[in-house]
């Protein structure tokens, strides 16, 4: 009887003692969230979840909420070792013959993440994957110093194991090959597929590997990049993937994205950026350096300014870029995303543009590769068409490119989809490029999709199924961690 009585009182004490372990958590948890000064509702809503539902509220913070902002990347001692490799001066930004809206966002980005501007690039845009990895192994093939390849997915099907079949070839003939691959994107790559190139001499690791007890912090924060530079002559950088759905398509259709090979000065700031990721990884700086001789690159006449984003970013830098972009529009806004869940800014501020007579097109696939984000998707659609935003679906397959062109000299193409986890939570890269040529080109090419799209009528959007309406409206609070 006096052991079952102590036995009682040993398990009294223990659970309260567990239950103020757990009570002081969640509050620590809410302390840090006020501490950081985040977003007021954001910050209010991580409170209101973890003090309603605590059990659930502190396995989705975990995931989701927890922040890296200020968290360096590369140490400054690194990072001045890399500027020292510098082998190209770039112009100052008085004498380039741009708009002094376009000199502004060079000077942003400059200022939110140090990027130079390289007026001396040639760009060959590719719309078709096909196109693109033709001349893409070609130009592998060719390397014959190093190669520098980061993708988000690296797929073991028919284009992945035929880049990987040269990688391999061009490790054992003495070319220095890194690979980074981001370790969520390529989860279901088998580990054989990475192995067979370590064997070979390929560097090969995978960008915040997700593993036990750690995965909860990793899980949320992914490097979205895709980008190559090889021997410092070519870099390649947009929205594919290395996958066979770019050539082949999905049962959608076909699937649309647009990439760029990049010759030139801008080189120098691909190299500049995976050299910061591979060192991030903590492995050694690359010893190559960041451009061949600048006087022997040709003479393009492409403006371009590389610039990241992230995570880890004290601003979020391309967010910012595509607002001051689209505050600056003067007669046209064109967007293709593969996923539209815009920030309020710049919501407000697209609504703003489109009620001052500028011409805003959004273009969105009408059959996505994600259920949950095309109907998180669809749920701004009739914000957007009452300010007179012209809304289009992309109906030939799965739209995946990640654009935007704005009046006659803007036009930005990379990793960054239009949506909360681009700007807030993922390792995003785009070229922003000053060119009226480039410009007019994807002109073009926003235009030929129209005719592959179907224009959204206000008054039939209005009455579409309710059941449609109540999933968009129950997703919609989902979109910045989908």
């Amino acid at each position: 009887m006096l052991a079952t009585v102590y036995y009682g009182i040993n398990m009294t004490w223990v659970y309260w003692v567990m239950v103020a372990i757990y009570a002081v958590t969640i509050l620590s948890i809410i302390a840090v969230i006020l501490s950081e000064n985040r977003n007021p509702v954001k910050s209010l809503a991580w409170v209101t979840i973890l003090l309603v539902v605590p059990a659930v509220g502190l396995v989705i913070y975990l995931f989701f909420g927890r922040s890296i902002k200020n968290t360096r990347m590369i140490s400054r001692r690194k990072r001045r070792f890399l500027k020292k490799q510098s082998r190209y001066h770039k112009r100052e930004y008085g004498d380039l013959h741009l708009s002094k809206e376009s000199i502004q966002q060079i000077q942003l980005a400059k200022a939110l993440s140090g990027s130079g501007y390289y007026d001396r690039n040639d760009v060959v845009v590719y719309n078709s994957g096909e196109d693109k990895f033709n001349a893409f192994e070609s130009d592998l093939k060719s390397a014959q110093k190093f190669i520098n390849l980061q993708y988000y997915i690296i797929e073991d099907d028919e284009i992945g194991n035929r880049i990987a079949d040269i990688l391999v070839e061009r490790a054992k003939a003495g070319v220095e090959v890194r690979v980074i691959y981001d370790h969520v994107g390529s989860f279901k790559t088998k580990r054989r597929y990475f192995r067979r190139l370590e064997e070979a001499g390929v560097m090969a690791h995978p960008f915040f590997k997700v593993t036990f007890p750690s995965f909860g912090a990793k899980l949320n924060w992914r490097n979205h990049r895709k980008l190559c530079v090889i021997d410092g002559r070519i870099g390649y950088i947009g929205g594919m993937n290395i996958a066979d759905r770019y050539i082949k398509g999905t049962k959608y259709g076909v699937w649309r994205d647009c990439h760029l090979r990049v010759t030139g000065a801008a080189i120098e700031a691909l190299q500049f950026s995976f050299a910061v990721d591979w060192s991030f990884m903590g492995q050694s700086l690359p010893d190559e350096p960041q451009l061949v001789d600048a006087d022997s690159l040709g003479s393009g006449n492409v403006g371009i300014q590389l610039v990241s984003s992230g995570p880890t970013s004290q601003w979020s830098n391309i967010a910012l870029l595509f607002l001051k972009a689209i505050g600056n529009a003067k007669k046209s806004i064109w967007i293709q995303t593969p996923y539209f869940l815009p920030t309020e800014s710049l919501l407000k501020a697209l609504q703003s543009a489109a009620l001052s007579k500028v011409d805003v097109r959004i273009m969105i696939p009408r059959n996505s590769d994600s259920i949950l984000l095309r109907y998180a998707s669809f749920s701004y659609i009739q914000e957007c068409l009452n300010a007179g935003i012209k809304i289009y679906l992309y109906d030939a397959g799965m739209l995946h490119s990640k654009t935007i062109v704005i009046d006659e000299e803007f036009a930005t193409i990379g990793s960054t989809n239009f949506d909360f986890r681009s700007f807030e939570h993922n390792f995003e890269a785009n070229m922003f490029i000053y060119s009226r040529e480039i410009n007019q080109q994807m002109r073009e090419v926003f235009n030929e999709d129209m005719k592959k799209s179907i224009r959204v009528a206000s008054s039939r959007w209005r009455h579409r199924n309710w059941k449609e309406k109540t999933l968009e409206s129950i997703l919609r609070p989902l979109s910045p961690i989908l």
